[in-house]
């Protein structure tokens, strides 16, 4: 996913909103939500310790596997909604 380098908004609450693949993405200090395979969510323990640089990369392949797995975890949802 492009990660819009436009800019950047900080909140009261030290929220960031960045544009990525054109869609605003909320982000605290703690960095993204990362949503793993069964559905559950964690977050990436050492985001505070990246570089900028690492955090643009792991924001791109975060995106995009959330994406995936969120599309596959509704699809299976919803077939398992029709089988009943």
């Amino acid at each position: 996913l492009p990660i819009d380098e436009g800019p950047k908004q900080e909140t009261e609450d030290e929220t960031t909103t960045l544009v990525v693949d054109g869609n605003p993405v909320q982000m605290d200090k703690l960095g993204p939500v990362v949503v793993n395979s069964d559905g559950s969510i964690s977050r990436i323990s050492n985001w505070h310790e990246m570089t900028e640089h690492e955090q643009k990369n792991t924001l791109r392949v975060v995106g995009k596997r959330n994406q995936q797995r969120l599309a596959k975890l509704r699809a299976e949802a919803e077939s398992a909604a029709c089988a009943n």
